[in-house]
C-alpha cells in the first residue's frame, strides 16, 4: 500500500518533460535532484544571457538534454520505483 503512494509513474513523468521539460521537473519527479538543478539553472541563466546572445547556445544545449531525457524517462522512473521497493523493504 505505501509503495502504491510513493511510486512514480512514467507517463507523469513525459507530461512533466512536455511541458516544463527545460526546467528539469521531470527529472525532479524520478528523484533526480542534483541534475534537475542544474539543467534548472542553466535554463535560467540561458535565459537571462539571450539579451547578448550567448544564451541560445545554453538553451539549445538545454533542448538536446531534454530530448535525450525523453529516452531516458522510463529508466529513471524504473530506478526510482526500485529505490522505493527496497527502501520499503528496510523498514520492515
Amino acid at each position: 500500500m505505501q509503495y502504491d503512494a510513493n511510486k512514480r509513474s512514467a507517463l507523469v513523468a513525459y507530461l512533466l518533460w512536455f511541458f516544463l521539460g527545460t526546467f528539469g521537473a521531470h527529472r525532479f519527479y524520478a528523484g533526480r535532484i542534483a541534475s534537475g538543478v542544474v539543467q534548472l539553472l542553466v535554463t535560467l541563466v540561458s535565459m537571462l544571457l539571450t539579451f547578448v546572445l550567448i544564451g541560445y547556445a545554453g538553451l539549445f544545449l538545454v533542448g538536446l538534454w531534454v530530448l535525450v531525457d525523453a529516452l531516458l524517462i522510463p529508466g529513471m522512473i524504473r530506478s526510482y520505483n526500485n529505490r522505493l521497493i527496497a527502501s520499503l523493504g528496510r523498514q520492515h
